[in-house]
């Protein structure tokens, strides 16, 4: 074979003739004769073998020529037809380049089989693959038929086939062909031909789904193989940063690719050259880039998570990105420390490097946790999380970085929030220190352990000997600087500061012998006063000469002074020193002991220390977790749906490990079991289930037991809310059948009836559980009434009346009122025993003094008129017993007061009766209240019951024919909107009569006690016992819901107690019923508007939070107006109280989703605060109208207050108020529209823009337009700005006087300068008078007095009277605007 076959770059290439002995394609076949030369090549490839390729060259070449003529099916069969000639030379290969004997030409020959072989198939399959690739785009589109149709022509099998190519690819390229090369070099154009297809394969876009999953292996495969023994690394490394910046899919398969190349293939290096490419990309290419950033990030992350190892070599240029502006190369680089310390640098056996390198790596993430991008500060807590949860952060770190965690609690980013919520509950759940984290429980162990080590000090500091310093080793350390001393002291000082400093000693020394002279210049030494044991030693010679401490002194220099100084200084211990000691003897066996004994408790004090510091940690830890509790609890009411759920789990995992406080975050997410949210609501029932309902334990009993008692635990002391929201999630557990149902139950009834002692916190806990599980069963309550009666309502019932109102509360849930269930009413008769014993225990408790007689009175009236067959007859009987128990009470203490007694025995029988007669008036209250609602609700729920059953007998005894005949008739009534009105509105009339003529008649045991109710209320004076004005101020209140007669004769009245009474609980009560009565009685009550408003400045905070709560209920559901009034409510956004303030907020976030409402408001609300007699700061004023003004959103809005508050500047009569309506026109969010108005308005409010206070505001607005403005609109409003200076600074007058002069100029200018006209032009029109001009029309005019313009007023500006709630009846309050209302048949309550 005389040719060579070269790889050419493009297929035209081979039809030129290049070099000599180049191959060229001689013939290129027409698509009419392809097929026929297919076949001969198939014949030739039976015959020949895969070599036949060499003489068939040109017909797969003229295939590719034309590849967009031919048909597909003859693509694939030349497609087969080339994976057989692969394979075949895969399969003879081997044998040849095994034998060594191959001649130069069959070399050749194998090497251009093969180069042919190859590039052919390459070639082929990118044609392939671009045809199906554009077949996906043009079929995309198409629907139904159409598209089945069109994908099911043509490639078919090009989907199994492209696997095929690969794997017969990664056969041939796997041998070692490069023998066939001379000197084994691969021609580059050769290696580009497969890696180019293989990349191709790559950019299709499904490549990196699961179903392509062996595609994607093969390929990294044969680029694998390419990689190691065809030198392609520096190629791959280019081609995969290249396939990164244009395709973002393919991130994971590129690292995918790379981690395979790396450990399979073992070519490590390809990882550094790839970090390295990325690592020197500046931030502007990176900016340039877009979409390719994000492909580096997802990248580095994925190719951290399967090569940690290759990567930490290269790290540090990565490092760089950290300080880059790109924020998803920052997050990319911090996920690739976390992987590294996850995988790599963790556990205890590391070495010194390791240990630097994990240091360092976690010193940069905590550095980013307060990134300036929240992503960053939120993946770097994520990868925190990680590192927490595979055990991987050094214990040291702990606090630390749950500190910074806590912090993380306040970020503005919700995906920051959440992260660092679950990055503290990865530390409460695999925190190293104790399965139960309560700072209260390890305090009391802390001061233990650390008491017994401080003990445990001071006896081994008292056992063994203390390591002394001597002397002659202090002095060697001390005699440089002494040396020192010395020669300053003999060379600088002068014989004249000497003679100085001796005088100064002088007197000192002479009382001093020579021996204390020698011990106070040692203690200067010791105490390192150098000159001054100098000088004391020089003066010390000439008074002690023959003293034999100084007496080397004879001749005074710097040798002498240091050996008198060290002689003194270290005294005799230098000879004791000096005397040798026989450390070669050995020990004695008690030294050996007493050695060993040491050395114990040596260790002991070393864990005791271990111990006590462990128990710190722990404590710190524990308190961090509690702090970062108080904030998460917070978080539980947040709207972010993500944020609540990473709460409540938080919130399960601290109560898992017994933290401090974590109960309040348990209740406090129980009431989002009502959360319209189902997300949320299922996480909270979740959370639940797994706290309380999924008990751990060996039997059924054993987890039944566990379960009653963490739920008994969650009831103590738990509010009613909390009980209510708690019903819900018990109530799901017993309507699921579970095997703990029956188990539950009996422990219930165990611990109530006292068969298990307990205490009677968990009895009341017991009974209601009972009451919950009785709501989805009835049987569990109502087949057990007597066992209740004997223990709750028997004769013990006076000593524990919370006992006996919770079992009250769990019958209570047997009713059809709480169980909501249709049919025939559930009803007792009246002589059953549970009623015998319910009104024996409240006509005892009438005469009694327990205040805990109250709630369970109200309880028990309640389930009489829920349970009995006749509640009303019950209840009078009850009244009469209680009545006559009282006036005995009365009776029986009235003989010993008209005895000599002392005068404390007569406060307290008054005492007593005075409480017993509130507690009656209770009595009385609580049965009318229910009596109202029975005919309200019960009864009138049976009246229709009724007639709808009378009906459908009716309808059943009628035939066909009575049916036509009534058909035309109720047509009729339907189309009048009739059907069944008349018999509802005739059951309700009938209720209504009843109330107001029967329920307070003669007759009626409630009319006996109504005058009582008025006497006590309207003579406080009179009736000053506090519990009995509370009583009946609340059981008059009550009487006023029967009848609207009642409500009009005693409103007044009520009235004068809501304004008059000294007591905050009469008040707040007070306000409650009067709520009460505007929802039953709105046209009653809606001329006392203004006085329920005025509670909203009460100085006591429980009555201004009662009447917050109250009229908010009232004006969200539409039953009152809302009116001027409203302001109170805005003061009250700066109340001292957080919680009121808190409820104003959330009062004007509730209207203000009602439409219009704040904007219709504002107006009167800013008149009312800028009163110049209410006094309010203006930075009070500025506080609430920048809260006010938020909810103004709309530019319409915007555009009308800006005109209605200019308006006001007008009727504004001080410069506080100007200041206050320039302050809420700079809150509005102005526009184009508003600046329009702004400056139509200038006329209200230029003539007070010289006040500062006018001036600052409005300027202030010019700079808000400024900084958004276009062009154009900036012009206009630096005009106005400068407008606005000047008059702020020259005034209106002398401003308006300018524009004057100006215009008359430009106007007398004009006028000259105007061409003349013709005379023809100039005749004047007939009828029209001549115009002349004089002198005095260049004069400046005088001002003119404009025509007055019409002032607006406001109905808001006008006076109100504020009526006072008084006994007189011509300040009475009249109906002026009456509230029409829908019929209302049930009470609210």
């Amino acid at each position: 074979m005389s040719w060579d076959f070269v790889v050419p770059v493009s297929l035209d290439d081979l039809l030129k003739s290049g070099a000599i002995n180049q191959y060229v394609v001689q013939d290129v076949l027409s698509p009419k004769q392809l097929p026929s030369h297919l076949s001969s090549f198939k014949a030739a490839l039976r015959s020949q073998g895969p070599l036949c390729v060499l003489e068939h060259f040109d017909t797969v070449y003229s295939v590719l020529q034309h590849s967009r003529t031919v048909d597909v099916a003859l693509k694939e069969d030349t497609l087969e037809f080339l994976i057989q000639v692969v394979r075949g030379l895969s399969v003879s290969l081997p044998s040849l380049l095994m034998s060594g004997t191959l001649s130069a030409a069959d070399r050749k020959q194998q090497l251009n089989a093969v180069k042919m072989s190859v590039f052919l198939l390459c070639k082929l399959t990118e044609n392939l693959e671009s045809d199906s690739c554009r077949e996906s785009i043009v079929t995309a589109p198409s629907k139904g038929r159409k598209k089945e149709k069109a994908s099911g022509k043509g490639l078919q099998q090009w989907d199994s086939e492209r696997e095929t190519v690969l794997q017969c690819l990664t056969q041939l390229l796997q041998l070692d062909i490069r023998s066939l090369w001379n000197l084994s070099l691969v021609e580059e154009e050769f290696v580009s031909c497969v890696t180019c297809c293989c990349y191709k394969l790559l950019e299709n876009p499904t490549i990196g789904h699961m179903k392509n999953k062996p595609t994607r292996d093969a390929i990294i495969h044969v680029l694998g193989v390419m990689v190691k023994k065809y030198n392609h690394m520096l190629g791959a490394c280019v081609k995969v940063i290249q396939l990164l910046q244009h395709f973002e899919q393919l991130s994971s398969v590129c690292a995918q690719a790379v981690s395979a190349w790396s450990s399979e293939y073992g070519v490590k290096a390809i990882v550094g050259e790839i970090m390295r490419e990325i690592g020197q990309k500046s931030s502007d290419e990176l900016a340039r880039e877009g979409s390719g950033v994000k492909a580096f990030s997802s990248f580095l992350s994925e190719l951290s998570t399967q090569v940690p190892e290759a990567m930490i070599p290269n790290i540090s240029v990565l490092l760089t990105h950290l300080e880059g502006e790109s924020a998803c190369m920052r997050v990319a680089v911090c996920e690739v420390l976390g992987e590294v310390l996850v995988r790599v640098l963790s556990g205890d056996k590391l070495d010194d490097s390791g240990r630097a390198d994990r240091d360092r790596f976690l010193d940069t993430l905590q550095e980013h946790i307060h990134d300036a991008h929240s992503h960053v500060r939120a993946r770097v807590l994520q990868v925190y999380s990680r590192i927490v949860n595979s055990k991987a952060l050094p214990l040291c770190r702990y606090t630390e970085v749950m500190e910074l965690a806590v912090g993380r609690l306040g970020d503005k980013s919700v995906l920051v929030c959440k992260s660092a919520i679950q990055l503290l509950a990865a530390f409460i759940a695999h925190n190293p220190y104790s399965c139960k984290l309560s700072s209260v429980d390890l305090k009391k162990p802390l001061e233990k352990e650390t008491a017994k080590l401080k003990e445990m000090r001071e006896n081994m500091s008292e056992k063994a000997p203390v390591a002394v310093i001597s002397a002659a080793d202090l002095w060697a350390a001390m005699e440089p600087e002494v040396s020192h001393t010395v020669r300053s002291h003999l060379e600088v000082g002068s014989d004249a500061e000497r003679e100085e400093d001796d005088e100064e000693e002088e007197e000192g020394v002479q009382d001093r012998s020579d021996r204390d002279t020698a011990i106070q210049i040692a203690q200067y030494l010791r105490h390192n006063k150098y000159r001054q044991a100098v000088r004391l030693c020089t003066q010390a010679h000439s008074l002690y000469p023959e003293s034999p401490f100084f007496s080397a002194l004879s001749d005074i220099n710097q040798d002498t002074l240091l050996s008198t100084l060290a002689s003194l200084f270290k005294g005799p211990e230098e000879n004791q020193a000096s005397e040798p000691v026989a450390s070669d003897q050995p020990p004695t066996p008690q030294k050996e002991g007493g050695k060993e004994a040491d050395d114990g408790k040596e260790n002991e004090l070393k864990k005791q220390e271990m111990l006590v510091q462990y128990l710190k940690d722990t404590e710190s830890f524990a308190l961090q977790v509690e702090r970062a509790i108080a904030v998460i609890n917070n978080m539980l009411y947040w709207k972010t749906t993500t944020v609540v759920q990473e709460a409540v789990q938080f919130c399960v995992t601290a109560r898992e490990f017994s933290v401090a406080d974590s109960v309040c975050g348990v209740r406090k997410m129980l009431p989002l079991v009502w959360s319209t949210d189902a997300a949320v609501k299922d996480a909270v029932v979740q959370a639940y289930r797994r706290l309380y309902l999924n008990p751990q334990g060996d039997s059924t009993r054993a987890k039944a037991q566990t379960l009653v008692e963490s739920l008994s635990e969650l009831m103590i002391d738990a509010s009613v809310g909390t009980i209510q929201c708690l019903e819900e999630i018990v109530q799901e557990f017993f309507s699921n059948e579970n095997a703990l149902q029956a188990s539950v139950v009996q422990v219930l009834w165990e611990r109530f009836s006292g068969k298990r002692e307990t205490s009677a916190l968990h009895k009341r806990a017991a009974v209601l559980l009972l009451g919950m599980a009785a709501r989805a069963e009835r049987e569990v309550v109502l087949s057990n009434l007597d066992t209740l009666c004997s223990v709750a309502l028997g004769e013990k019932v006076t000593e524990d009346y919370l006992l006996a109102r919770d079992t009250v509360i769990t019958i209570t849930n047997i009713t059809d009122h709480v169980r909501q269930s249709k049919g025939l009413p559930f009803r007792l008769p009246v002589d059953h025993h549970l009623f015998s014993c319910l009104t024996q225990a409240i006509a005892d408790g009438v005469v009694l003094s327990d205040p805990h007689w109250q709630t369970f009175m109200e309880q028990a009236i309640r389930l009489i008129y829920f349970l009995a067959e006749s509640p009303d007859k019950l209840c009078a009987r009850l009244l009469q017993r209680s009545a006559r128990l009282l006036l005995e009470q009365v009776t029986e203490g009235g003989e010993p007061n008209q005895s000599q007694i002392s005068e404390g025995s007569q406060d307290s029988e008054q005492q007593v009766s005075c409480v017993s007669l509130a507690q009656l008036l209770s009595l009385c209250g609580a049965v009318a209240f229910w009596q109202v609602s029975h005919l309200e609700r019960s009864v009138s729920t049976e009246l229709r019951r009724r007639r709808g059953e009378k009906e459908e007998k009716e309808e059943k005894e009628k035939g066909p024919v009575g049916k036509n005949k009534e058909a035309n008739d109720s047509c009729v009534e339907e189309e009048l909107g009739l059907t069944g009105a008349s018999a509802e509105d005739t059951e309700a009339e009938f209720i209504r009569k009843i109330c107001e003529t029967e329920l307070l008649a003669d007759g009626n045991m409630l009319s006996v006690f109504l005058p009582l109710l008025v006497k006590v209320c309207s003579s406080p004076g009179r009736y000053s016992h506090t519990q009995l004005t509370t009583a009946a101020c609340l059981a008059l209140s009550q009487y006023m819901m029967i009848s609207p007669t009642v409500c009009k004769d005693n409103i007044r009245l009520l009235f004068t107690v809501l304004e008059k009474s000294s007591l905050p609980v009469v008040r707040a009560n007070t306000i409650i019923a009067l709520g009460d009565l505007t929802v039953r009685f709105p046209n009653i009550l809606e001329p006392w508007t203004p006085n329920l408003y005025a509670r909203l400045c009460d100085e006591n905070a429980s009555v201004r939070l009662t009447a917050i709560t109250v009229l908010t209920q009232l004006v969200l559901k539409d039953v009152m107006k809302v009116k001027g009034q409203v302001s109170e409510v805005a003061v009250l956004l700066l109340d001292p109280e957080p919680h009121i303030a808190s409820l104003a907020l959330n009062f004007f976030n509730e209207l203000s989703a009602k439409d219009n409402a704040i904007y219709n408001l504002l107006p009167d609300i800013i008149s009312r605060l800028s009163d110049p007699e209410r006094g309010m700061k203006e930075e009070d004023f500025n506080t609430i109208m920048k809260q006010l003004f938020s909810y103004i959103t709309k530019e319409r809005q915007t555009e009308s207050l800006v005109e209605k508050l200019c308006q006001r500047f007008r009727t504004a009569k001080t410069e506080r108020q100007w200041a206050d309506l320039a302050v809420s026109l700079s809150l509005l969010s102005m526009c184009e529209r508003g600046f329009k108005k702004l400056q139509e308005c200038w006329d209200c409010y230029s003539d007070k823009l010289a006040e500062d206070a006018v001036y600052q505001p409005v300027l202030s607005i010019m700079a808000k337009l400024r900084r958004r403005a276009k062009p154009q609109f900036k012009a206009q409003v630096e005009e106005f700005e400068k407008k606005l200076t000047a008059v702020h600074s020259k005034g209106l007058e002398n401003v308006e006087n300018e524009e004057r002069e100006q215009q008359l100029e430009e106007q007398t200018h004009s006028e000259k300068t105007q061409t003349p006209l013709p005379k023809s032009a100039r005749r004047p029109t007939r009828g029209r008078g001549k115009s002349r001009k004089d002198e005095s029309d260049l004069v400046t005019p005088k001002r003119s007095r404009a025509r007055p313009k019409k002032v607006i007023t406001f109905s808001s500006d006008e006076g109100e009277d504020e009526e006072d709630a008084v006994m007189t009846e011509n300040e009475t309050p009249k109906v002026t605007t009456p509230i029409s209302r829908t019929r209302r048949t049930r009470l609210r309550h």
